[in-house]
C-alpha cells in the first residue's frame, strides 16, 4: 500500500457521483412516480379557510382586513397569497420526492429586477419567505399555475396561455439539463443579466424591459428616503405616519431592536459589519407589505452617517416554511440542524444567498430571545433598484418571453442543489412532464378560483 493511499483522506475518499450516475437516478425515479402522474390533483376533504384563518391567528389584528381586501381583489391576488393552500394540495399529489432547494412561492410576481452589490440590474427570484428543501415539481407547478391564472386574469386569448404555460415547462427542462451539463462551478457563476436580455427578444418586449429597467434604477433607497422621511429637530430621519400602511411603534418595540441589533450586525459578512459602524440608528417604524405578507410583522428602520446620508433597512418577520408546515416536507439533516441553530429568520437567508446567482449584501437575520425579539427576522436593504414586471401591461408576446425568463431563472436556481441531475435525468426533453404540469395547473387555476369564490363569501367581502 503507498503513503497515498494510508492517508487520512484515502481513507475517507468516496468518489462523487458523475453525472451518468445522477440522470440514471432521475430516469429510474420514473418507475416510482410517473411523469403522467404529476397531472393527478388530489381529491378528499380539503379546509381551505381553515388554513387562511389559522394563518391569520397570529398576525398583527388590526391589519388582516388589509390583507383580507387586498386578496379578495383578483383571482390572481388571492392566488399569490395562498401558497400554503397550495402547498397542502401538492402534499396530497404524486410526489417525485427528488428534493432540490426550493423557493416555496415561485409565482411570476415574485420575479423581478434588483441591483446586485456590483450595483448592475440582475434579473431572480426576490421572494424567500417560504423557501426549504422540497420536491422540484412544486416550483414548477407553482409557477406555471400563476401563468394559467394571470393569462386568465388579464383575458388573454386560451392559446396565448396554455402556448405561454407548456414553453415554461419545456424551458425550465432544457435549462436544467443545459445546466446539469456544466461543471457546479459553472452553473454557480450563472446569471440573467438583464441590460442584455433586450438583444433576443421582438421590439414590443424590448420596449416592455427597457421600462421596467428604468422604472427599477430610480427606486433607490435616496429616494425612498425622500418619500417616507423627514427631518426632526434633533437631526435624526424619521419616518412619515401614514397609517395604517405606515405607523410608529412604542418604545417597547425600539427597545427590543436595540436589543438585537448586535444579533443582527453578527449575522452579515464582516465588511458589511464594519460598513454599518459608519451608520446610526434614526427611527423604526412598522410597514404592510405585499398581498400574503400583510400582516407578517415588517418595520422599516432607518439609519443614517455623519453627514444625513441615508440607509434605510427592511425588517421581515419569518415564520415556519409552508413547504415544511403545510407541505410536511422532512428536511435533510443538515438543514433542519442550520433551522435549529439559527431559526426561520436565518432560512430565508440561506436559501436566498444559495437560490440567487447574487444577493443583497445586507441580508441578515434575528432570532427569537428571551430577553429581546419574540419572532424571528430577516433583515435586507428596502427598495435597492427593486422592479417588476406588470402582467396587466404585457403584450402577448412579452409574456410568453415573460414565463420562459422565469422558468429559466428557476431552473438555474434549482441546479444549486447537489442532486439537481437527478432532476434533468426524470425530466428528460420536457414534452410528457410538461403536457401532465399544464394539465395539473390548469385543474389548479380552476380549484383556486373556488377558492377566491368561497374566501370572498367567508370573509364576507362585496362583490
Amino acid at each position: 500500500m503507498s503513503t497515498t493511499d494510508a492517508s487520512p483522506i484515502a481513507r475517507h475518499w468516496a468518489a462523487p457521483r458523475s453525472l451518468h450516475e445522477h440522470l440514471e437516478e432521475g430516469r429510474t425515479a420514473r418507475g416510482r412516480v410517473s411523469r403522467e402522474s404529476l397531472a393527478e390533483l388530489p381529491d378528499g376533504p380539503r379546509d381551505p379557510m381553515g388554513i387562511l384563518d389559522a394563518q391569520d391567528e397570529v398576525r398583527v389584528p388590526e391589519l388582516v382586513p388589509i390583507r383580507t381586501q387586498r386578496m379578495a381583489e383578483s383571482a390572481f391576488a388571492f392566488y399569490r397569497g395562498t401558497a400554503a393552500l397550495m402547498a397542502a394540495d401538492l402534499a396530497r399529489s404524486p410526489s417525485t420526492d427528488l428534493l432540490v432547494g426550493s423557493c416555496g412561492d415561485a409565482h411570476v410576481a415574485n420575479f423581478g429586477l434588483y441591483a446586485s452589490p456590483q450595483r448592475t440590474l440582475v434579473f431572480d427570484l426576490n421572494d424567500f419567505d417560504e423557501a426549504a428543501w422540497a420536491p422540484w415539481e412544486w416550483d414548477v407547478k407553482r409557477l406555471v399555475t400563476s401563468i394559467v391564472i394571470a393569462g386568465q386574469a388579464t383575458s388573454r386569448d386560451d392559446a396565448v396561455i396554455r402556448a405561454s404555460a407548456l414553453e415554461a415547462v419545456r424551458t425550465y427542462a432544457r435549462s436544467i439539463d443545459a445546466g446539469a451539463k456544466r461543471t457546479p462551478l459553472k452553473r454557480y457563476y450563472d446569471r440573467f443579466d438583464a441590460l442584455a436580455a433586450d438583444r433576443a427578444v421582438d421590439e414590443e418586449t424590448r420596449e416592455v424591459i427597457d421600462k421596467t429597467i428604468k422604472d427599477a434604477e430610480k427606486r433607490t433607497a435616496k429616494r425612498a428616503a425622500r418619500k417616507l422621511t423627514t427631518r426632526s429637530d434633533d437631526g435624526r430621519l424619521v419616518f412619515v405616519d401614514v397609517p395604517p400602511t405606515m405607523t410608529h411603534v412604542g418604545s417597547l418595540l425600539e427597545e427590543r431592536l436595540l436589543r438585537v441589533l448586535d444579533q443582527y450586525f453578527e449575522s452579515v459578512n464582516v465588511d458589511i459589519r464594519v460598513l454599518l459602524q459608519k451608520y446610526s440608528v434614526s427611527d423604526l417604524a412598522l410597514r404592510v407589505v405585499g398581498v400574503g405578507s400583510v400582516g407578517t410583522r415588517c418595520f422599516l428602520l432607518s439609519m443614517q452617517d455623519g453627514d444625513e446620508g441615508a440607509l434605510l433597512l427592511q425588517g421581515k418577520e419569518a415564520g415556519r416554511s409552508v413547504l415544511i408546515e403545510h407541505g410536511g416536507v422532512q428536511q435533510p439533516p443538515a438543514v433542519a440542524r442550520y433551522i435549529d441553530a439559527h431559526g426561520d429568520g436565518g432560512r430565508v437567508v440561506a436559501m436566498q444567498r444559495i437560490l440567487q446567482a447574487v444577493s443583497d449584501p445586507f441580508l441578515g437575520h434575528v432570532l427569537k430571545t428571551p430577553e429581546g425579539a419574540q419572532r424571528d427576522f430577516y433583515v435586507r436593504q428596502f427598495h435597492d433598484k427593486k422592479g417588476g414586471f406588470d402582467m396587466d401591461t404585457l403584450d402577448d408576446a412579452s409574456f410568453r418571453w415573460y414565463g420562459d425568463a422565469c422558468a429559466a431563472t428557476l431552473a438555474r436556481a434549482h441546479g444549486q442543489s447537489p442532486d439537481s441531475s437527478a432532476v434533468a435525468g426524470y425530466v428528460g426533453g420536457g414534452r410528457i412532464v410538461g403536457e401532465a404540469i399544464l394539465e395539473w395547473a390548469y385543474q389548479y387555476a380552476d380549484l383556486s378560483r373556488s377558492d377566491w369564490e368561497l374566501f370572498r363569501r367567508h370573509r364576507n367581502v362585496d362583490a
